[in-house]
C-alpha cells in the first residue's frame, strides 16, 4: 500500500500526455507543415488508426498529406455550400477528414510509444486558432475521443482537441513566430526532441521514485520484525 500510494503523485504526470499539433502556432494567410503528435496512453494495447476531422466553419483550400510508412491514409471530401477563394481561384470541394491506418501490428503505436502524422495546409483563414477533432483507435476497439474545444479562461479539458493557434502576418514577421513557423527541420525539429526529452526523463523519473518508494518499504518491513 505505501509503494501504491508513493506512486500515485507520479502516475497522473505520466497520464497526462494527449494528441497535439506541432508546431503549435501558423501564420494567417501562409502555408504551414504541421505534424499531429500521437501518443499511446495504454499499457497492453496498441493504437492502430486515428483519425484527423479538419475544419469546417474555416475551411482549408489545400491539404497535402505526407505518406508514412507502415501506414495507409484515407481522405473525404465535402461539398462547400459557400465556395471559398484561394490565388484568385474558387474552390467548392475540400478534404474534410484524413484517416491513417496502420498497415499492420509492427507498424501500429505501441505502448510508451508516440507517432507523428504530417500534412501541409493553406492558405490558412483569418482566425485565432484552428481546431483539429481527433478520434484515437486502439487495437482492442476502444476509441478516444480528443474533441472538447478549449474555452477562454477555463482550465484544459479531459479530452482536448489539437489547437494550431494562427497569428497575424505582421504579427508573426515582428516576434519571429513566422520563422518558427516555417522551420521543418529547425524549430519544430527541436521542439520535438524536447518533447521526447521530456517523456524520457518523466519515465526515468517514475522509475526513480518508484525504486525508492520500494526500498523504503522493504527497510520498514524488516525494521518491523
Amino acid at each position: 500500500m505505501g509503494v501504491v500510494a508513493c506512486l500515485v503523485g507520479v502516475l497522473p504526470a505520466a497520464a497526462s500526455a494527449h494528441v497535439t499539433v506541432n508546431p503549435g502556432t501558423a501564420t494567417q494567410g501562409g502555408y504551414a507543415a504541421v505534424s499531429f503528435r500521437v501518443p499511446n496512453e495504454r499499457d497492453n494495447t496498441n493504437t492502430t488508426a486515428v483519425e484527423v476531422q479538419l475544419p469546417t466553419d474555416t475551411p482549408l483550400a489545400s491539404i497535402s498529406v505526407k505518406p508514412h510508412p507502415g501506414w495507409s491514409y484515407e481522405i473525404t471530401r465535402k461539398k462547400l455550400d459557400t465556395p471559398i477563394e484561394a490565388h484568385g481561384v474558387p474552390i467548392s470541394e475540400v478534404i474534410d477528414k484524413i484517416t491513417w491506418t496502420a498497415a499492420d501490428p509492427q507498424s501500429a503505436i505501441k505502448p510508451g510509444e508516440y507517432d507523428e502524422f504530417s500534412v501541409s495546409a493553406g492558405p490558412l483563414p483569418t482566425t485565432d486558432q484552428l481546431v483539429f477533432k481527433t478520434l484515437q483507435h486502439y487495437s482492442d476497439g476502444e476509441v478516444v475521443r480528443w474533441i472538447q474545444e478549449p474555452a477562454s479562461g477555463a482550465d484544459e479539458p479531459e479530452r482536448p482537441a489539437p489547437v494550431l493557434r494562427l497569428v497575424p502576418k505582421n504579427a508573426a514577421s515582428s516576434t519571429g513566430t513566422e520563422q518558427a513557423t516555417v522551420a521543418v527541420g529547425g524549430t519544430a525539429a527541436a521542439q520535438s526532441d524536447a518533447g521526447v526529452r521530456w517523456a524520457i526523463g518523466l519515465s526515468v523519473a517514475s522509475l526513480v521514485i518508484g525504486l525508492g518508494c520500494a526500498a523504503t518499504m522493504v527497510v520498514r518491513s524488516r525494521r518491523t520484525r
